[in-house]
């Protein structure tokens, strides 16, 4: 009975923090249409990855859970145009968005009472710490590139040519696990899209 109590405990505690978390991406001034749907653009973004993460760790650890759904956390408040432009400017912008991120998500999980521990795992893998190597990062890492399959690849292919396009394509392959991969190429169906995605993989 002891252990049930706790097991229940911790899982009303993650309810609580990631209602905290949607509440606080809920804010985004920018909308993304899901699923027919106009929704806050980080509230929406964040639910999704965490469905992915359902799916593809179905054993996620809470540490996990809490980042697919922290991993923009607040994004919107540093404009990509505060930083210069260019590849190194681009890199300056991730980097202090992963350190927001971070830090929103420490202190909804302080505000929670969870342990240092767990805080600073959630905190690593919003982060990407160790990409390629530990295994819950490349399962985020999954999450989002699939996310961005359903969500941002139509919007893309409209506005850029084929050979930019297959070149986004072939970078975003680069980043997943093998079945990741078919994953997308599952979700793409027999569309032109799952052509286009299968022309990036052999090329």
């Amino acid at each position: 009975m002891a252990g049930e109590t706790l097991a229940s405990s911790g899982s009303q505690r993650l309810r609580r923090a990631l209602a905290a978390i949607d509440a606080a991406n809920a804010d985004d001034p920018n909308r993304l249409v899901v699923r027919g749907e106009r929704r806050p653009k980080e509230l929406a973004h964040a639910q999704l990855v965490s469905e992915w993460i359902e799916r593809l760790r179905p054993d996620a650890s809470e540490a996990l859970r809490l980042a697919a759904r922290a991993h923009h956390l607040r994004r919107w408040s540093i404009p990509r145009s505060d930083y210069p432009q260019g590849r190194r400017g681009y890199l300056s912008w991730r980097r202090a968005l992963q350190r927001l991120h971070a830090q929103e998500l420490g202190a909804i999980l302080r505000a929670e009472g969870y342990d240092d521990a767990t805080l600073r795992r959630a905190q690593d893998l919003v982060q990407k710490k160790d990409l390629g190597r530990d295994e819950e990062v490349q399962a985020l890492e999954d999450a989002l590139c699939l996310v961005f399959f359903e969500t941002q690849l139509d919007e893309i292919a409209a506005r850029l040519p084929e050979p930019r396009l297959l070149d986004v394509l072939r970078k975003t392959l680069r980043k997943m696990s093998p079945q990741a991969v078919e994953r997308a190429r599952a979700l793409l169906g027999e569309s032109a899209r799952r052509e286009l995605l299968d022309r990036a993989l052999r090329s």
